[in-house]
This record gives C-alpha cells, structure tokens and sequence, in this order.
C-alpha cells in the first residue's frame, strides 16, 4: 500500500516520502550507496550558538544523533570525519547505527576557540582523495558555520570537488552566524540541485524539518507522493479546522486526479486516554475526513476507513509530538 501522509506543513504541497524521523528509522527504497558526516571542528564551531546556548560542535552531536537514529535499516557505507584539522572519529565502511551513536560521542566541545583557525577550503582539498574511495551514489553531510580565514578558497574548494566527483551530493547543515560564512555555505548548497541547505537549529528542534532532511538525502522516489501537513486535530476532537479543510480541498483534487484508485482513510490519536475510546475517536477523525472529502466532489465509494487508535509515530511526550500523533493518513489501494 501506497502511503500519502498528511503532515504538518503550512497548506503547501511538495512531493516527497515522509519519514518516522524522530521515533524510529525510516522504510523506504535506497537512494545512496554510503554517506559521510564532516564535521567542521575549527574554533569558531567551539563558539555558542545563539539559540541552543551551547558550542555549535555540541548541537553538532545532538543533530548527528538525531540523523543517525532516522537513517533507513539499510546496507550502507558510513563515517564521521572532522576537518579543519582533519580527522577520523569513525573510519569508512558499513555502517552501523550504535558504532556511529559511539562515535559521534567522541567529538569534543572543549578545544580553544582562538588558535584553531579555519582551513575550509584546504581541509576539503585533503578530504578528496578519499571522496573518491566513496562508494556511488555518495553524500557528504557538512557541518559548518561557514567560516574561512586562511588558506584555499572553500566555496573554489567545493566546485572543483563537484568537478572531478560524479554522484556525489555535498548537503550543509548550516551554523553560520555570519554573513559571509553563510554565504559561503549556500553557495556551496547550490551547486547541485539535490543539495540540501538547512539551518542546524531546525534540524535540533523540529521534527517535520529531519524528516524532510532525512528523506531528501536517503530515500529515493519511486513515486510521486503528496506530503501535506497540517490535517492534525485538537486535543480530544475530530472536528477539521480551517487550514485543515484547505489543505484536504487541495488533497480532494489529486485524489480526483486519479480516478482508477481506491482510498484508505486512517485515522490516529495521541498516547491519552483509554484505548477503546481512542479507537472510537480515530475512526470520527477518518469519518471526518472522509465527509469533506465527499463533499468536494470524490466519491464516497472510493473511500474506506480505519481508525487505529493510539500512535507513537511521534514523541507522546511534547505537545508537537501529540499534535502531529492526532492526525489522518491517506493511502491508495
């Protein structure tokens, strides 16, 4: 069964898989053969990020943790590496989930600030050799604020890299605290239109923005899925609000679209309340779904529903978690 999930998103569709990012690891078709976190370990990166109120290599490790705990069960080749100075925290080769947990534990927040300065580009210049041990297709997911006060030019640096490596994405996860370092890394970001450029505090916070993450740099499309977010419910309520109806008047006209399918409407609710009434309650909430949806024209006929209760897709113990818990998902039979 095809799955469309309807998430939180501000009422725009964008085609793309989603993801159990932050609870458990993602099923979904191969995309990369092997990837490589690199780590930008100069003594700005020591510095505090405004907004975590820690050293940015510090939320560094938390985002890594994050990443490696939503990366597919798949057979993958994997490592951790700093640059500027370059080293080796895990070496390349299979992957495996609790090796790479150990290993992004190694990385340090303590070092100096001053006196580790910042050899982006010649850094990256010493990383290629072993780019091309890589095996393809390959990403490498950077860390960096962007910063580069000595040596080879890092934005040079990464051209000539996309020049002489084929299959190879090079994704930043973005700490810049500068205009010029983020530039530099959003320039980098753009040379390949699969980059993915994103804001490391986004990635430490939000759910919707590591899967999104996690699905662009690891699952591949096979196809065509809409990802809406934002068909989500109030707390003990199956009542669809304004941006939910828009959001299904939009779903309304794919389904319509595909006239040969038939529709699996599935509702959830959050981890509260007694099993039996939250079964009750996610099969008003699919019920509820299914009503506008007539109404807009797609035949009742076409639907079915499921109502399966409590979930734990995401963390019952936020409020964001509940929220994106309470929802309605959308499959093609």
């Amino acid at each position: 069964m095809k799955t469309l999930r309807f998430l939180l998103l501000a009422a725009v569709l964008v085609l793309s898989y989603t993801v159990n990012a932050a609870a458990a690891p993602v099923d979904c078709t191969k995309k990369i053969e092997s990837f490589d976190f690199v780590v930008d370990y100069s003594g700005s990166m020591m510095m505090k990020n405004a907004t975590a109120k820690k050293a940015k290599v510090l939320l560094a490790k938390d985002i890594m943790h994050r990443i490696n705990d939503a990366i597919p069960n798949q057979s993958l080749n994997g490592g951790l590496h700093t640059i500027t100075p370059n080293g080796t925290m895990y070496a390349h080769g299979p992957w495996d989930r609790a090796r790479m947990h150990t290993a992004i534990d190694k990385l340090k927040g303590s070092f100096p600030i001053y006196g580790r300065l910042t050899y982006m580009g010649d850094s990256l210049n010493q990383y290629e050799s072993f780019m091309s041990s890589m095996q393809r297709d390959a990403a490498i997911i950077l860390f960096s604020d962007g910063g580069n006060n000595m040596g080879a030019d890092f934005v040079e640096t990464a051209r000539q890299i996309y020049a002489s490596q084929r299959d190879l994405v090079i994704h930043v996860v973005s700490f810049a605290d500068t205009e010029e370092g983020e530039a530099n890394l959003k320039a980098v970001a753009a040379m390949h239109p699969a980059a993915q450029y994103v804001r490391a505090e986004d990635l430490a916070s939000d759910d919707a923005a590591l899967e999104n993450f996690v699905i662009a740099v690891f699952c591949g499309k096979t196809e065509s899925v809409i990802v809406l977010r934002g068909v989500n419910f109030a707390f003990d309520s199956y009542a669809l609000d304004d941006k939910a109806q828009g959001i299904l008047s939009e779903a309304a006209e794919f389904i319509k679209s595909q006239p040969g399918k038939n529709v699996v409407l599935t509702g959830w609710t959050d981890s509260r309340g007694t099993d039996s009434y939250n079964a009750r309650l996610s099969r008003n909430r699919a019920n509820a779904v299914k009503t506008f949806l007539t109404e807009q024209g797609v035949p009742a006929s076409r639907m079915s529903t499921v109502g399966k209760g409590k979930s734990f897709k995401y963390d019952n113990s936020s409020e964001e978690g509940r929220y994106m818990n309470r929802r309605t998902e959308i499959a093609f039979d």
